[in-house]
């Protein structure tokens, strides 16, 4: 148990100061390994790998697919469409809301999240200036619309954090719809809520909008760039949503339509195409091994002996399945600094029990499924690949954000996850 927490200390702090997790990771198991008296070649070359391969097999068509199709949708202009037609909407006032709506669609839609992040980073930079909204509310407000019910609660969501426990409860993106609007909502307007709260605290100290160093000239610059009609901008989005949860393809399939109806929608810009799949290509495989390199870190986490006695604890914390289930991806979620990977690995192990006690008990294997789903987004911690990523791009500081990010990435999803939790047990899906 000393093993696994100082090996989570030590993932969590040289990840606050920056360090890439890719190699912060093993070394990490590497501590746990040695603490718990497990062979540090052994835990390494064989369990660590395992695990980081296994997820790599599993998932890398998604990752690979999900990243050109963002690329795509950031090369043509389609996305910086769609984010700028909603803030035009929303208006400058209400800054805030329209840089959250229009992280949301993108989300929503597919759109890889490190897309998402160079896609509205731009947008979110010219509407907080002109509102005079301190740039420290900017990393919370994008990391709500991407990292919390959008990919996770609303139905049909074709990020991989709601296709992942599909396999494992014979489920469907759209499982378990009345809990997944739901906890949507306690995220979303929760979350919003806070933002404003904290941008009225700020103003009430003096501290509005302050210029970047680096990166303010390159965003008024991206800003003033042409972008294509927003209409035919969400075709490609739409088109992912509807073949997934109306002619209910596989994901991989769905995401090919959006591919094609991207670049039929866009053949003034062929020239664009190979650069842009290529990039996504690339992008691909550094997502997924920040990813995997978290799973991979779990993967030694759940071989040291005291694992056992933890799940173990989960399990006999309450006569309900689903509350050991929320805590156990939460958990993993937390551990692997990936909402992804602790998914991932939690269901893996836990996944074909917790699909019999539903079979065995008669609840809906649908509530198992968002559970998880929701549990997973409650674990923002300052080793998260996504935050880490969303800091380098901003510019921004973990001491400047995450007391912000704790609250609408950790507190209020857990609240959310709790809700779930009951509805669950009342009986609703």
């Amino acid at each position: 148990m000393f093993g696994i927490i100082v090996g989570l200390i030590l993932l969590v702090t040289l990840s606050y100061i920056g360090w890439s997790i890719i190699w912060v990771a093993p070394l990490s198991a590497g501590v746990v390994a040695l603490l718990a008296g497990i062979d540090f070649f052994d835990a390494y070359t064989n369990t660590y790998m395992a695990g980081l391969v296994s997820f790599v097999k599993n998932w890398f068509p998604l990752f690979l697919l999900g990243a050109v199709f963002g690329k795509l949708m950031e090369a043509t202009g389609a996305a910086k469409a769609i984010a700028v037609k909603v803030s035009q909407i929303i208006g400058t006032k209400r800054a805030l809301l329209g840089v959250l709506i229009a992280t949301s669609v993108l989300a929503y839609g597919g759109v890889s999240v490190f897309v998402i992040v160079f896609a509205i980073f731009p947008i979110a930079l010219e509407l907080f200036r002109e509102a005079n909204i301190s740039r420290n509310l900017i990393v919370p407000t994008i990391m709500l619309g991407l990292g919390t019910y959008a990919m996770a609660s609303i139905p049909g969501s074709p990020q991989i954090h709601n296709l992942i426990p599909m396999p494992y409860f014979n489920t469907t993106p759209t499982a378990a719809p009345v809990i997944g609007i739901v906890t949507a909502l306690i995220m979303a307007v929760g979350g919003y809520l806070f933002l404003v709260y904290s941008e009225k605290k700020l103003t009430a100290k003096g501290q509005g909008f302050k210029e970047p160093e680096s990166n303010g000239k390159e965003a008024q610059q991206n800003g003033e760039k042409k972008v294509p009609n927003w209409i035919l901008s969400l075709i490609p989005l739409l088109l992912v949503i509807i073949f997934l949860n109306v002619v209910k393809v596989e994901a991989i399939y769905a995401l090919m339509v959006g591919i094609v109806g991207s670049m039929l929608l866009n053949l003034k810009d062929w020239k664009q195409f190979i650069p842009a799949i290529n990039g996504g290509g690339a992008g691909s495989v550094m997502a997924i091994l920040n990813t995997s390199a978290a799973v991979g870190f779990g993967a030694v986490i759940a071989v040291v002996p005291a694992f056992d006695y933890i799940t173990t604890w989960l399990f006999e914390l309450s006569s309900n399945p689903l509350v050991s289930q929320a805590l156990s991806v939460q958990l993993m979620a937390m551990i692997t600094g990936s909402a992804a990977g602790g998914l991932g690995i939690a269901l893996t192990t836990y996944g074909e029990t917790f699909y019999q006690i539903a079979i065995s008990t008669g609840i809906n294997p649908e509530v198992f499924h968002r559970v998880s789903a929701v549990a997973s987004t409650a674990a923002i911690l300052p080793n998260c690949g996504a935050l880490l990523t969303m800091l380098a791009v901003t510019g921004s500081t973990m001491k400047e954000t995450y007391k912000y990010v704790f609250v609408i990435g950790l507190l209020i999803p857990t609240i959310a996850m709790w809700v779930a939790v009951i509805m669950g047990v009342m009986g609703f899906v």
